[in-house]
């Protein structure tokens, strides 16, 4: 396999018109829709759905069975959990055809989505945050936020590598396996410096 070329599966369908980046690798029973963008180094696992305009940045990893629709976006680095689930209409109906009501649905850089996660369209999934599986989020994630339960809230904050940060009174944490310098301040974590 070279990785300068993707790797398309056999029995994987990659519509005419879709963009796939060098060394991707698209396995088993997946389908990708002809005006998908796929970055490169991105994973998809069996049997995945790659909607129309859908855009995926560069070292994604899409678990097995999970469907990504029309109207989402995830930047580099983004990891989606086996079967976690996407919507895209905020009002469903059979017999009503709302496709020109697909409302966006943003994934940040490095952000990671647990298994079984669902994802309410309309909503922006910061950079680095955690959504733990079984999870239902329904507003905008905060970056490094930890976020769990049905709806989901925030539990904490994470940091790059994926671990808790425990704050002290001035606002500083250090991420225990990188050393990495974390500062929370009026509710928002940014990265500060390396030891």
């Amino acid at each position: 396999m070279d990785n300068n070329f993707p790797y398309i599966h056999p029995t994987a369908i990659v519509d005419a018109g879709a963009t796939i980046g060098e060394g991707t690798k698209i396995w088993h029973f997946t389908h990708v829709m002809g005006t998908a963008n796929i970055g490169s180094s991105c994973v998809l696992g069996q049997n995945v759905f790659i909607g129309n305009k859908v855009r995926l940045g560069n070292r994604v990893k899409v678990q097995n069975n999970v469907s990504v629709y029309e109207g989402v976006y995830c930047e580099d680095d983004v990891f989606l959990g086996p079967s976690c689930v996407f919507t895209n209409i905020l009002n469903p109906r059979s017999f009503i055809e709302r496709k020109e009501s697909f409302k966006p649905t943003l994934v940040r850089k490095g952000a990671s989505i647990g298994a079984n996660a669902t994802i309410i369209c309309g909503n922006t999934i910061g950079s680095y945050a955690l959504i733990g599986a079984g999870s239902v989020v329904t507003h905008d994630v905060p970056d490094f936020a930890l976020m769990v339960g049905n709806p989901a809230r925030q539990k904490g904050w994470v940091s790059i590598h994926g671990h808790a940060l425990h704050f002290n009174g001035q606002g500083k944490a250090v991420c225990p396996e990188s050393g990495l310098q974390y500062q929370l301040e009026n509710g928002v974590v940014t990265l500060q410096s390396q030891l």
